[in-house]
């Protein structure tokens, strides 16, 4: 197995913590337009919306979840779960700081908020390229999607979209029972799920050979 080079390794871990901190703000912007948030922080932001906690703590309750559910599912904990909740803890953080820093801005009009909606996606397209693609681990929602792909055989692709169906769907069943609406869940939402995947293949092409050579000398 080829050594890790220690500056390759801090490189790999900055650049994991950037892509965490990007799309911290991603979701901050999504959540300010009121357009409805990415799929797979719709069920954390409803579950804020009923405890009225913030929504990083409800971001690490759900993957704190997620990763029990990875236990479950593959029978075994792994060391790549610890890494999982260490690095979902430090998330949670730099969501609700996100909000922080953003606060209550928004643009005015729907156009204004159709441009933060665009700048949201690709906030969230770029910060999948960065932590991603540095193969530290993954965040526990898409460890769950690969757990239960490796379970049932199925591509990781199609598990994935069924697992944002679903995460959605249980958010949106949630809103309508406990808040008497659907809160954080509309066309943004749709937008996120299919633009964003898109977005993170261009940004790929422009800064994946760069990654690559810093963090893994290739």
């Amino acid at each position: 197995m080829k050594n890790v080079k220690p500056a390759q390794l801090a490189a790999r871990l900055g650049i994991y913590c950037l892509g965490l901190l990007v799309l911290a703000f991603g979701i901050a912007l999504s959540v300010n337009c009121s357009l409805g948030v990415s799929p797979v922080s719709s069920l954390p932001f409803v579950v804020s919306q009923i405890l009225g906690i913030s929504l990083g703590t409800c971001t690490i309750l759900v993957y704190s979840v997620y990763i029990l559910l990875q236990m479950v599912v593959s029978r075994k904990f792994q060391p790549t779960l610890a890494v999982q909740l260490v690095f979902s803890t430090i998330f949670g953080y730099f969501v609700d700081g996100a909000k922080y820093v953003l606060g209550d801005f928004c643009l005015p009009g729907y156009v204004g908020k159709l441009v933060m909606l665009a700048a949201s996606i690709a906030l969230i397209g770029f910060s999948l390229v960065l932590y991603i693609d540095v193969k530290i681990a993954p965040m526990p929602a898409e460890g769950l999607v690969g757990c239960l792909a490796d379970k049932l055989g199925r591509p990781f692709s199609k598990m994935k979209t069924a697992f944002d169906c679903t995460s959605v769907l249980v958010g949106a069943v949630l809103s309508l029972l406990f808040l008497g609406a659907l809160v954080g869940i509309r066309e943004g939402t749709v937008l996120t799920a299919l633009l964003a995947g898109r977005m993170m293949g261009q940004v790929r092409k422009l800064i994946g050979p760069w990654i690559r050579k810093l963090c893994f000398g290739e």
